[in-house]
């Protein structure tokens, strides 16, 4: 059930910085960014200092490769709002949407870097299990991928495990694909901040 609030349950100054944002941008604001403006102190604040530092903060992962993990953790959640998200900005940032399709096709035959394959498996298994193992973990380090860059993805796959389920639960709009590119080149200039 959609909650109102995220139709119109904001203070005067946030509502018009919405209309500013649709009027320079011909769009309205994609529901992610307006769920932030609620209660920016108890989830807006906190979360986007979080997805911010997982997305965009020091790390061997380029930013078209957390996109491209954000995608596969948002499909193995079944969220179609994150799931447009972060595929458009991950084709974005790579400049590639046929390596980013091939990849949420079948990550098997992707044409990708053997570790970078190792942590999507990794973080698809986590997200759809719930539980990662030893075993899992060795295949990753194996695979090239430093303890660093394992942390780096744990960050990434608990920040969209948490978005997609409120993304569900407050039921975002699912925009069309020009929505969808605009929201990716926001995200690839500004972040998550």
């Amino acid at each position: 059930m959609r909650p109102e609030v995220l139709n119109g349950g904001y203070k005067p100054a946030t509502k018009l910085l919405f209309a500013v944002v649709r009027l320079f941008s011909g769009r309205p604001l994609p529901d992610a960014a307006k769920l932030v403006f609620y209660r920016p102190d108890f989830y807006g604040d906190p979360s986007k200092r979080f997805t911010h530092l997982a997305m965009r903060g020091p790390s061997a992962w380029s930013v078209g490769d957390r996109e491209l993990m954000a995608a596969v953790v948002s499909r193995a959640n079944a969220c179609a709002f994150c799931i447009g998200a972060h595929t458009a900005t991950s084709e974005q940032a790579y400049a590639d949407r046929p390596r980013v399709r091939a990849v949420l096709a079948d990550l098997e035959t992707a044409p990708i870097e053997d570790g970078l394959r190792a942590t999507l498996r990794m973080v698809d298994k986590l997200t759809r299990e719930g539980t990662v193992g030893a075993t899992d973990m060795r295949q990753v380090l194996a695979a090239g991928v430093s303890r660093q860059q394992v942390e780096d993805a744990l960050a990434v796959c608990a920040a969209f495990n948490i978005t997609n389920r409120l993304a569900d639960a407050f039921e975002f709009r699912v925009l069309d694909e020009e929505g969808f590119a605009a929201g990716a080149k926001f995200l690839l200039k500004r972040g998550y901040q």
